[in-house]
């Protein structure tokens, strides 16, 4: 469609005919991504129009078509200039129910100001220092309370969020003003907690419904950016001791998510995802709140706390890793979680070590063999991704208490040599972490196979057989000790095998080209 009919009607057309134009512009480029560097200018001039229209009190059908057409113009970083101004954020905000909002609000035209606010927002710096200027974050805040209170539409709810985070993750001074100021964290608790219908069964506890239902796909999506938020507002100063009580409710909220499903498991995962994001801000001192579930019972052996959640946490871990990809961004954060929960909280750690390194009996196989959840970390161990190996061995280091013997009866010594070598512990040891003195868990298998273990492969015996040398008869061991000698001098004369020394620069050089370098030395420092 050619803009300059567009441009020529936006100042003379009425809104009947501005109307019509754009529907028909909307629907041409409704997934169009990529534009006509060409015709810049012209899609410059028609942002530019757009907010003067939008600045009048147009009727509400015309101002979303014109809403809708500035979102798609938005995707282009390089026309933002007329709509990241001052004037520009402002008219939108107005429009998006942010600033002044107008008596009776227009649900649909709110919604595109907003989805335009977020295009917006993403894509331009200039943007972005304006929304701080004029604190558009304190609008966000102000419209989510009435959300919360009042019961907005989901999808202003959804996109007001969105805009929440996108600001909170791209300027720090915004954040700070959301954490102290606008005390955004309780605003986001408290949606939390009305989107996903907790009920408190105790102080940091959710009741569970025996038959929970799947969580609906729009509480679902609201959720997710909720967290994604709060994630970017617990980054730093969670770890004030007047913000316990808060972190240990938002703990308790995460367990609450871990233990329900929503309509999809692909949903269910990345709800999970960004509840173990999350977790990962919380100081381990309030990580207890997973396991301390008095109505819901636990287990005697583990001093009967209950470790439900904490089985989610590895069955997700064990899911992440059979993908075979992403490591870096689906399987680092759970790892992390876990080994930082086992290294404080004695119960999470025994329960996870047995049923990630039960008591050893397979002694036969290497310990990256195999299909149990040990083979698999193990495997990890020598991953390409140095972040990879070293959360994976980390995390295996501490389920065996730091202790550098036991780490080697299930891992071997090849596969532990990286983590060893960083932490300076390649003769043996033990960490810095402080545990309780060790248990004896070696089975009866274990113990009658240790004195036949491969130093570097664990698990992997040495196999007598009898073409071992030490079992051939006398005259095949003196045949092979008699090919051997003949065959060293032929090596030798083909130089396969070559003798070799060290120059005085400590470079290799063939023996006798090195034995004469020092000779020649010698003579020449002789002093008689």
């Amino acid at each position: 469609m050619d803009l300059s009919i567009i441009l020529s009607n936006l100042e003379t057309g009425n809104e009947e005919e501005i109307e019509t134009l754009l529907r028909e512009f909307n629907r041409e480029n409704c997934r169009t991504f990529t534009f006509d560097q060409k015709e810049e200018d012209k899609r410059k001039k028609l942002c530019a129009g757009l907010v003067r229209v939008l600045e009048r009190d147009g009727s509400p059908c015309c101002q979303t078509a014109c809403l809708e057409a500035l979102r798609i113009l938005s995707r282009d970083k390089r026309v933002l200039g007329p709509v990241a101004t001052q004037e520009g954020m402002l008219v939108l905000a107005r429009r998006g129910c942010l600033r002044e909002a107008p008596d009776t609000p227009h649900e649909r035209v709110a919604v595109e100001a907003l989805k335009c606010l977020c295009n917006v927002v993403f894509n331009s710096q200039e943007a972005q220092q304006v929304s701080a200027d004029i604190r558009l974050a304190a609008g966000l805040c102000a419209q989510l309370r009435t959300s919360a209170a009042c019961g907005l539409s989901h999808e202003v709810s959804l996109f007001s969020l969105r805009l929440l985070f996108l600001l909170s993750a791209l300027r720090t001074d915004v954040r700070a003003l959301l954490q102290h100021e606008l005390k955004a964290v309780d605003l986001l608790v408290e949606i939390l907690e009305h989107t996903l219908s907790i009920k408190w069964a105790g102080k940091y506890e959710a009741a569970m419904d025996p038959d929970p239902k799947p969580l609906p796909l729009e509480e679902n999506e609201r959720a997710m950016e909720a967290l994604k938020a709060l994630f970017n507002l617990t980054l730093c100063d969670t770890r004030e001791e007047d913000g316990a009580h808060q972190l240990r409710l938002i703990t308790a909220i995460m367990r609450h998510l871990l233990m329900i499903k929503t309509q999809t498991e692909d949903k269910t995962e990345e709800a999970h995802s960004h509840a173990i994001n999350l977790l990962s801000n919380i100081p381990v001192s309030c990580l207890d709140v997973l396991i301390n579930v008095q109505s819901q019972g636990g287990l005697e052996e583990y001093n009967g706390k209950n470790m439900d959640v904490i089985q989610v946490l590895l069955d997700f871990m064990e899911k992440r890793i059979d993908k075979g990809s992403n490591y870096k961004e689906g399987l680092t954060p759970v790892l992390s979680l876990l080994t930082e929960s086992s290294r404080h909280h004695r119960e999470i750690r025994k329960y996870i070590k047995s049923q990630v390194l039960p008591p050893l009996k397979d002694v036969k196989n290497r310990p990256e063999v195999g299909t149990t959840v040990r083979n698999k970390l193990v495997r990890l161990m020598t991953h390409v991704d140095t972040g990879v190996k070293q959360s994976a061995a980390e995390f295996l280091f501490v389920l065996c208490k730091e202790s550098v013997d036991n780490l080697l009866k299930y891992t071997g010594y090849g596969n532990a040599a990286g983590l060893l070598a960083a932490r300076g512990l390649l003769a043996g040891g033990r960490g810095e972490g402080q545990y309780s003195d060790e248990e004896d868990s070696d089975t009866e298998e274990y113990k009658s196979a240790k004195p036949f273990f491969h130093p570097v492969q664990s698990g992997h015996t040495f196999q007598h057989t009898a073409g071992c040398v030490c079992q051939q008869e006398e005259t095949k061991m003196e045949y092979v000790s008699l090919s051997l000698s003949s065959f060293s001098p032929f090596t030798c004369r083909q130089q396969i095998i070559r003798p070799m020394g060290v120059r005085r620069d400590g470079t290799l050089a063939p023996l006798a080209e090195a034995v004469q370098q020092c000779s020649a030395d010698s003579c020449s420092s002789d002093s008689d």
